[in-house]
Order: structure tokens, then sequence, then C-alpha cells
């Protein structure tokens, strides 16, 4: 067995997995923290590498199989170093026992002949449930089977029209998350099958706005990924329920109640967007022509 320990936190690799600990200390990002440990089976990784960083030590590194990891599918690329928890930041003193490490798990590579390519199922368990976030203009809670979003006094009027929305894991094909940058908010989105039409993340109410600190943009990112680690692996054909329809099949007709009220009030919604210059004449012709097929 090799170990690794630092400040930044303890790894260790048995011959089947690497398990990522962080570190509890108050240097170690939120994110990692909040995450917790991670076992990343052989199977899984890419490959490993250790990077000396001037004279006071260096930074091992994990790369993970693409389609592996749902957390990494999420956040891959937007992540900032320190809160990677594949990274591990070493010191002087234990360098030698990072190069130990790193070249132990490429060796068990080799043996068991691990593909470098894409997987096709998720071989790294997602955050555990229930989880509840907070972003901009709204909460969110996700138990498991669905996600519950309630807007609060910062949200667009074009959002707290709708009232508070219900996504359940058979309605959504993906989701989105992106971390606030500079003066910009980031935001959550929840993609269903028939969501052809995307409006600015401010009065999308399938989106909620994130803000830039550590802790809340740790908070939505562990909850993207429990529920991108519930949904379809994007490698498998989506079920028959999330096709669209072609355009030489019939439409379903349409629905009337409720649903027609709601698909009204959007109709209404998008015409003030459209006065108000938020869309353009070209979103607003094809985000007006999506809801009156829906009608029918």
């Amino acid at each position: 067995m090799a170990e690794v320990l630092a400040k930044d936190g303890t790894w260790t690799f048995d011959g089947d997995a690497v398990r990522v600990v962080p570190g509890r200390g108050r240097g170690v990002h939120k994110l990692r923290q909040e995450l917790g440990q991670v076992t990343v089976p052989l199977m899984a990784l890419a490959g490993v590498g250790y990077e000396p960083v001037g004279r006071r030590g260096g930074r091992l590194r994990l790369r993970v199989r693409a389609g592996a990891d749902p957390f990494t599918q999420v956040v891959g690329g937007k992540l900032s170093d320190d809160a990677d928890p594949y990274q591990l930041v070493v010191d002087a003193d234990h360098v030698a026992v990072a190069e130990y490490f790193a070249e132990e798990v490429r060796t068990a590579l080799l043996l068991e002949q691990v593909p470098e390519g894409p997987c096709d199922d998720y071989l790294v368990s997602g955050p555990q449930v229930p989880l509840t976030a907070a972003g901009v203009d709204g909460s969110l809670a996700f138990d498991g089977a669905s996600v519950r979003v309630e807007w609060n006094w910062m949200a667009e009027e074009s959002k707290r029209s709708v009232g508070g929305r219900t996504f359940v894991l058979a309605d959504l094909v993906t989701v989105e998350w992106r971390p606030a940058s500079g003066l910009d908010f980031g935001h959550l989105r929840f993609r269903g099958v028939n969501d052809t039409v995307e409006l600015p993340a401010e009065h999308d109410p399938n989106c909620v706005l994130l803000w830039g600190t550590k802790k809340e943009s740790s908070r939505t990112a562990l909850l993207a990924a429990a529920v991108t680690a519930r949904l379809p692996h994007p490698s498998r054909p989506a079920p028959a329920r999330h096709r669209l329809p072609r355009p030489t099949e019939q439409v379903p007709a349409p629905v009337f109640g409720e649903d027609q009220d709601v698909l009204l009030r959007r109709l209404r919604e998008l015409g003030e967007l459209h006065r108000d210059g938020v869309l353009t004449d070209e979103e607003f012709t094809a985000a007006k022509r999506a809801v009156l097929r829906r009608m029918g």
C-alpha cells in the first residue's frame, strides 16, 4: 500500500483504488471539504503525475477518465487548483513519498492494462443526498428523486410568476453548472427533454443564479454532481420517452387546464422580455414558436 500524508489531505492506494481524503485545515478549499472522501477505482483512472513546484515541494495530480466521475463531468475545467479534489499539495519533506505513490499507481495501470479512453458508466459515486444549496435568486433541495427550487425576493418577475419548480429526474436530460467569474454571476441550469429554447439565466425558470463565494459554489456543485450521478450516463442512448418527435411524426395533443395556463403565462413573459430588449427578434420568434407548438 502507498500513502501520502500532507496538510492538504491524505491519498491512499491499495492496488484497487485511490482514496482521496481532504485535509480539515483552514487552508483547504471548502468544496473539497464538503465533497469529503472520494474513492476512485483503478479502472476510473487515466493517469497520475507528480509536478515539482520550486524548492518547496510539488503537487500530485490524478487524471480521471472521461465519463467515470459525475463530479468531474459537472465541474471539469471550471475549478481552480485549490478546489480540485484530484490535486494534492506536497511539501518538500514528502516529495520522495509522492513520487513513489505516483509510480505505484502508474505500474498498476500498466499491469491491469487500464485504457485511458472514456468510460461508458460512472465508476465513482456521486455525492450523498439529501442536499440543499442556495443561489442568488433561489434555494434548492435534492432528495435523490427530484430537485425543488424556491425563488426569493431577488428573482426576476419572470421566475416568480412561474412559482416554485420541481424537476423530477425522469424528466431531466442534464445539469449545467457554471461558477461565478469576476463580477458575473454563475448559474445552475436544469435541462429537460423539451427545453429547446435557452433564455438568459436571470429570466430562465430552469436556472438559478450563483454567487461567487466558496461556500455557496461548493454546495451547488455538489448538488449538480449528485443529480448528474443519478441521470442516465451520456454514453447511453436516451430512453424512448426522451426522444423528441421528428418532423414527420405526430406531435402529442395539446394539454389543457393548468398546463395550458402556464404556457399562456409563458407567452406573456416572452412578450415582455422582447419588449424590454432582453430577447432579440430571432430569440423571441424561436421561443414563441416552441411554446405554440406545445399548445397545439
